[in-house]
């Protein structure tokens, strides 16, 4: 069920440059958060209380506006690939933060697996002629960092709300933060709006955030961390076989093995043992449960695509 979330987002690229307008990332990032967080706060009749008053925003904030705020940097300042390769980091980071933040240990599997994850996306999708540039590559660390952030701080601070409530205020959070970001730099939304772009708009806001964040918020309350944002590695190579299969795009014996040693690193990471967090039991939570936010390693990118989703 977790998986399904970085699937979905795989599919982003494609939605992206067939159906929406071209040149503006932050708007499509905003009509993902902001109109499905409000349609699940608006579902659910359920506003935050307590602690979940900052936690919400915190937690908002890192997996979605402070996320795709960067790797809209990135994506703008680097080639796809190496931002993609940058953001494979992300189980690591998940890996060390859980070290200090949960108390779980850093195993050499993980480590092992992880850079395994690396190595297979940049087989994927990096190309041979990919620039480096500091402030995306600042960026696109800096991204995976926020959103690695999330996801264990998700894990610390279960929600004691329904898990549709909690994936609508993260949203909100998130999109309301992204708004003012997107008008600063990419001006009003359009006029004008093609049946297209209202499919893949409404695709992105109903498939792409309410569907996908809420099982992936589930999976990390139900899964140890790692093995959620390993999951994640599954975006870009969704993207780069719908890119292949879809868009007619080259599709060379490298990104097939790389494709494999992705595909060989999740799974091993999926079949490692879990591991609990002192003093909390394993709980597993049905569709009706609770549970917190995190986002995912949602970057749609293949050899040719932007990580921007």
């Amino acid at each position: 069920m977790t998986a399904l979330a970085p699937i979905i987002w795989g599919t982003t690229y494609l939605v992206t440059t067939e159906l929406l307008p071209p040149g503006r990332p932050l708007l499509a990032a905003v009509v993902r958060a902001l109109p499905a967080g409000l349609l699940l706060v608006a579902l659910t009749r359920r506003l935050p209380q307590g602690s979940w008053w900052w936690r919400a925003p915190v937690l908002g904030t890192l997996s979605i506006g402070a996320f795709f705020a960067l790797l809209f940097v990135a994506a703008y300042r680097l080639p796809g690939g190496v931002a993609a390769t940058i953001g494979a980091l992300q189980p690591l980071l998940v890996a060390v933060l859980a070290l200090g933040l949960l108390g779980q240990r850093l195993t050499l599997r993980t480590t092992v697996t992880g850079v395994a994850g690396v190595v297979g996306v940049s087989l994927l999708v990096l190309q041979a002629d990919a620039r480096l540039d500091g402030l995306g590559v600042a960026a696109a660390v800096a991204s995976a960092a926020v959103m690695a952030t999330g996801v264990v701080l998700s894990k610390r601070w279960p929600s004691p709300a329904p898990l549709l409530a909690t994936t609508g205020w993260q949203l909100v959070a998130g999109g309301v933060l992204l708004l003012p970001v997107a008008l600063a730099v990419e001006g009003p939304p359009p006029a004008m709006l093609s049946g297209a772009n209202l499919l893949g708009y409404g695709y992105l806001t109903i498939i792409g955030a309410a569907l996908a964040y809420a099982l992936w918020f589930r999976g990390i309350r139900a899964l140890p961390p790692t093995h959620v944002t390993f999951l994640g590695l599954l975006s870009p190579v969704v993207a780069t076989t719908l890119g292949w299969v879809v868009l007619d795009q080259k599709f060379t014996a490298a990104q097939a093995l790389g494709g494999l040693i992705v595909l060989a690193a999740l799974v091993t990471a999926q079949t490692g043992r879990g591991t609990r967090q002192p003093g909390r039991p394993s709980r597993s939570r049905g569709p009706g449960a609770s549970a917190s936010q995190a986002a995912p390693c949602h970057r749609g990118a293949s050899s040719q695509t932007s990580p921007i989703n």
